[in-house]
């Protein structure tokens, strides 16, 4: 595994762990109705960051660890702001495992990117649908 693919996979274990921490935040606003939501997706990033983890140790890669808080980009206090956090969060994980999809080497590398990216995708079209963005899906997710 070169640099290049190793820094990209890196990044995309950071934005994992950022997703992680700011999914406790939108849990503690987006409000009951959206608990199963918020559990499922909480989920799908640890399952991705565990999983990113073990590649990179496959691999014998460096694997980064969390930082003990990360800094969100906007005050959460209800249901809607909730919401926008998560469509950030959504936003910068498929940039993250897009960018792994532009530097993987192996086909194995750019099925699991593909993955990742097609699901931060899938999730964001959710959230923008809660908060009645329409249309909900871009043409090119990741696209920074």
């Amino acid at each position: 595994m070169s640099g290049t693919e190793q820094q990209a996979l890196a990044d995309a274990l950071d934005a994992e762990y950022a997703a992680v921490y700011a999914y406790g935040i939108v849990a503690t606003h987006a409000g009951a109705d959206r608990n199963r939501t918020v559990a499922q997706y909480t989920a799908a990033h640890r399952a991705r960051r565990d999983a990113t983890v073990d590649l990179l140790t496959d691999r014998q890669g460096p694997v980064p660890s969390p930082e003990a808080a990360y800094t969100v980009p906007l005050a959460v206090s209800d249901p809607d702001t909730a919401a926008q956090l998560a469509i950030i969060v959504e936003t910068d994980t498929a940039v993250a495992w897009r960018a792994v999809v532009e530097r993987a080497e192996t086909d194995s590398t750019r099925r699991i990117a593909i993955e990742a990216l097609t699901d931060s995708a899938g999730r964001r079209a959710v959230w923008q649908s809660i908060r009645g963005v329409s249309p909900a899906t871009t043409a090119f997710p990741g696209r920074p």
